[in-house]
């Protein structure tokens, strides 16, 4: 399995320096033949806290719009996480956040069974559009984890999915969909919700 180092920062930092992480760049189209557009993710955790970053180019940048946060996030450019026990992926926990911000958090199960009412305590996010470029950041407490049994007692390594969701207009005006992951999962159609998606991340003193 891919693993990802996140190394640990000072509790008393105000923000975190990024420039401790280790920067994961390794995303890729497994379901089409087409350029990888330049995305990082880092890392880095404190006593209290995992903390997260996304830095993306896109050239096209696609923000849905809908009645509904759930229509919003779903239709727009986006970059996701999933938290998971185990690879039985039952449960799992997913966030999905857009450009602007939002955040489209739900708990499912194995395969695709989705609770869109679950919500994640004191979840925080930021972002910022600078074109070509976004950039989205957060993070959730490490207690949040322990409750949810992703991160089991007296281990430093837990199941994490990293993935984007890179749209571009075509010429007609419509959108297409494309889908990037950390860990290529070798399914015949795009899909992130399966346990060959997911990677370790490994906390770091």
């Amino acid at each position: 399995m891919k693993h990802y180092r996140v190394h640990r920062i000072s509790k008393s930092t105000p923000t975190p320096d990024w420039s401790q992480a280790d920067v994961l760049t390794d995303f890729c189209f497994p379901w089409e033949e087409r350029q990888v557009p330049v995305t990082e993710f880092r890392a880095l955790w404190d006593e209290e806290r995992l903390h997260f970053r996304f830095d993306c180019v896109d050239e096209d940048l696609v923000l849905g719009d809908g009645d509904t946060l759930k229509d919003r996030v779903l239709g727009s450019d986006r970059v996701e996480i999933f938290l998971t026990p185990d690879l039985s992926l039952t449960p799992y926990y997913c966030f999905e956040m857009s450009p602007r911000g939002e955040v489209l958090a739900y708990q499912a199960r194995f395969h695709r069974q989705i609770d869109w009412n679950w919500t994640c305590p004191n979840f925080q996010i930021s972002a910022c559009i600078e074109a070509p470029h976004y950039r989205v950041a957060g993070s959730l407490p490490l207690a949040n984890l322990r409750v949810l049994n992703v991160l089991k007692p007296d281990s430093r390594e837990f199941y994490a999915g990293v993935y984007r969701g890179e749209f571009r207009h075509r010429p007609d005006g419509s959108v297409q969909h494309g889908w990037m992951p950390w860990v290529n999962p070798q399914t015949e159609e795009p899909d992130f919700h399966v346990p060959e998606s997911i990677g370790v991340f490994v906390l770091q003193d």
